[in-house]
């Protein structure tokens, strides 16, 4: 049960951080970062099992292989830009949190070109 995990190393930081920015309030941030770290070193396998399955199911639908790995970065980018905002805005760092996530979305957009690109030229073949 790695959601029972999750929630117990979330949790734990949260009491840690409520107990700590009473004596120290630096040094929360270093509690945060470190149970972020954790709950993604938790989640690793997880996600490389879904790339492997992703990977095995494309070359079985033939699906092309840029386009995969295009969404694999897509998802990643998402992820993590999501943390970087999230760690910002509990540090009241919400105009940086802000400018990181446009920054995230701008890439995604560029990112995904060739994936909007080929739906377009299929849109085309298909109209009269």
């Amino acid at each position: 049960m790695e959601i029972v995990k999750i929630l117990g190393i979330g949790l734990i930081s949260v009491i840690l951080i409520i107990v700590i920015k009473q004596y120290k309030p630096e040094f929360s941030v270093y509690i945060s970062l470190i149970a972020g770290v954790i709950i993604i070193l938790l989640i690793i396998d997880k996600i490389t099992g879904i790339i492997g399955l992703l990977t095995a199911l494309s070359t079985k639908v033939s699906i092309n292989r840029e386009f995969l790995e295009i969404l694999l970065k897509i998802t990643g980018i998402a992820i993590l830009t999501e943390f970087a905002v999230s760690i910002c805005k509990d540090l009241g760092e919400s105009s940086i949190a802000n400018k990181i996530d446009l920054g995230g979305k701008i890439l995604i957009i560029s990112i995904s070109i060739p994936i909007i690109s080929s739906l377009l030229e299929s849109v085309i073949e298909i109209l009269p």
